[in-house]
């Protein structure tokens, strides 16, 4: 009875982190996020990425601009809704400091809840203080947190970031661009001198490596409020009955 092959298998740590039921791991990062984000009736969200490193005082004024988009995103796109409708457009992002965090501060400025995608790393990932508690979930996997990001994404806006946030970034125009998201998720990047100084877009359609029309994917914004117009420009749909 003290046998290892004795144990109830869900009782049995040594078996549940065993590398034959990574798949089962999976699932379970999965499912507990999925019954927590139906239990709040979140519909669609609006995904917030951006650089951890980012202070509140970052001369560049992005935190302030992450906040105040999330607080109008918030405010007007449906997240607030409490008359039994589904929540629509609401707050995500990875949870973190930085970008994350002023995304977040920004929904629950708006009395609204946001969505915090948490991801174990030995530096830079602990939980802002700003996504809401019942909302604030922590993966082991790469690949389940991004696509918990993006089987609820109504849309994408993009701050200034390092490595992760340019993965985020071509994993979700990849999506777009092979029809395996929605063909109306609109792309806006923010701070156009940043990015336009930072990739060259155009080479890649002058190479023959995408093609014109991938560059329609995604647009540009310098302030919150024309980030804002420029998903509803390009098709964010906004409920508010």
């Amino acid at each position: 009875m003290a046998a290892a092959a004795y144990r109830l298998p869900a009782m049995d740590m040594d078996f549940l982190l065993g590398d034959t039921t990574r798949g089962l791991r999976f699932q379970l990062e999965y499912q507990k996020a999925e019954e927590h984000l139906r239990k709040w009736g979140v519909a669609t969200t609006v995904i917030v990425f951006g650089s951890a490193r980012i202070r509140e005082d970052n001369s560049q004024g992005w935190y302030g601009a992450a906040r105040e988009f999330a607080r109008i995103c918030s405010e007007e796109g449906g997240a607030k809704l409490t008359n039994g409708h589904p929540r629509q457009n609401v707050i995500a992002t990875g949870g973190g400091p930085g970008i994350m965090e002023a995304a977040n501060r920004g929904a629950h400025d708006a009395g609204a809840p946001s969505i915090g995608f948490n991801i174990t790393l030995p530096m830079e990932q602990e939980p802002n203080a700003y996504s809401t508690p019942d909302l604030t979930f922590r993966f082991h996997y790469f690949a389940m947190r991004k696509m918990h990001f993006a089987i609820r994404a109504s849309a994408l806006v993009v701050f200034p970031g390092g490595f992760g946030t340019m993965d985020e970034l071509f994993e979700i125009l990849t999506l777009r661009q092979t029809g395996k998201m929605d063909d109306e998720l609109p792309v806006v990047l923010y701070d156009s001198k940043f990015w336009k100084g930072l990739i060259n877009f155009q080479q890649f359609v002058d190479a023959g490596t995408v093609s014109q029309s991938d560059l329609d994917l995604f647009g540009y914004a310098d302030s919150p409020r024309e980030a804002w117009d420029e998903l509803l420009k390009r098709g964010l749909k906004v409920s508010k009955e």
